[in-house]
């Protein structure tokens, strides 16, 4: 009887021994696979722990980090798969580590524009410069070449534009008002530096607000962004992401507020881009004095837009009348009527801007 037990005993433990040896078995796959992945996670650490080390030292002695060049190659395999990047000083130049452990400079296509091209009123303590220069010291007309050879362009966005440059519920807004979702890429129109980045509550009903200078002369600003990409004093290339848009400062909704400014001078960002198909209109602007009334708007003849900025404007204040105001003027109600697309029985509100010549 007890040989019996015993050998009742003893096969049971075989059997739990073979069960646990085929189980081991089966998970030694999975672990060697962890294990070889900790491993090749620690060499790359170690690696990049090692290189910016190196890198870190070579910048404190004699030579600068700064004066690096991608052609500073220690070690270069182009067979190998790039596994990752790492970020410089300089944004143009990046470094890329391969999986044989070897890496390597690269040098990325650099803006063709140097800070020597913007140091003409260069103001950063306000969000508008060249506030001493008069309209009347500017050229009846100029012509901006916007892009060449060496200059490319993007349009900021592409998307319907739902307010444009008019008067809206009684002042002047001065820019394009761009569809968007919250989040989405804002391009740098065109080369250039960044003059302001400004936060919420920096920048009035701008938001979170970008301002680049381009060599032309002109800048473009891009408002309510929900987060800045640049910092100021940056260089941008045309079509790099400066910012993500969003709803920050006066906004109903989502949406890119640009802004095309010469020597300050708002003008409409319509005669530059055509925002729905994401078009440049011409790659030579010939921007003509008269552009920068509100009045002024593409898609306007020349004479249609001369005419515009020398219409008077009547703003409706208490007890006015259509035959009042059109005996004050020198007019016709009828006359008013056509100028302002209202009948003679429309009801006039307080602060209404009337065209009265």
């Amino acid at each position: 009887m007890g040989s019996w037990l015993f050998f009742v005993f003893m096969f049971g433990k075989y059997r739990f021994f073979v069960k646990k040896k085929v189980f081991f078995l089966l998970l030694l796959p999975t672990i060697f696979l962890i294990v070889n992945t900790i491993v090749i996670k620690v060499k790359k650490i170690l690696f990049v722990s090692f290189l910016l080390f190196g890198l870190n030292a070579y910048s404190q002695s004699d030579n600068s980090a700064d004066e690096l060049t991608p052609q500073d190659i220690i070690e270069t395999n182009n067979n190998a798969e790039a596994i990752d990047t790492i970020d410089t000083r300089d944004k143009y130049t990046k470094i890329v580590l391969y999986k044989n452990f070897t890496w390597q400079y690269i040098e990325l296509d650099r803006p063709n524009i140097s800070d020597d091209d913007f140091q003409d009123d260069w103001e950063q303590a306000s969000i508008h410069a060249y506030r001493d220069v008069p309209l009347s010291s500017l050229p009846d007309e100029i012509d901006l070449r916007l892009t060449d050879s060496l200059h490319g362009w993007a349009c900021p966005k592409i998307g319907q534009v739902n307010s444009g440059w008019k008067f809206r519920r009684y002042r002047e807004h001065k820019g394009s008002d761009i569809q968007l979702n919250t989040g989405d890429s804002i391009h740098a129109a065109f080369d250039g530096k960044v003059r302001v980045v400004r936060e919420v509550g920096q920048a009035g009903g701008y938001g979170n607000l970008i301002v680049v200078r381009h060599p032309n002369g002109l800048e473009t600003y891009y408002a309510h962004l929900s987060k800045h990409l640049v910092k100021e004093n940056d260089l941008v290339k045309a079509g790099e992401v400066i910012g993500l848009g969003g709803s920050t400062g006066r906004s109903t909704g989502p949406h890119l507020h640009f802004e095309c400014r010469y020597m300050g001078k708002p003008f409409d960002a319509e005669r530059i881009f055509c925002f729905e198909k994401g078009e440049l209109r011409d790659s030579v602007f010939t921007l003509k004095k008269h552009y920068f009334n509100i009045n002024s708007h593409y898609g306007q003849t020349d004479e249609q837009s001369k005419a515009a900025t020398q219409r008077v404007v009547h703003i409706v204040k208490k007890g006015d009348t259509l035959g009042a105001l059109a005996k004050r003027y020198h007019t016709t109600v009828k006359r008013l009527c056509q100028l302002n697309h209202i009948s003679a029985t429309s009801t006039l509100r307080l602060g209404q801007r009337l065209v009265v010549r």
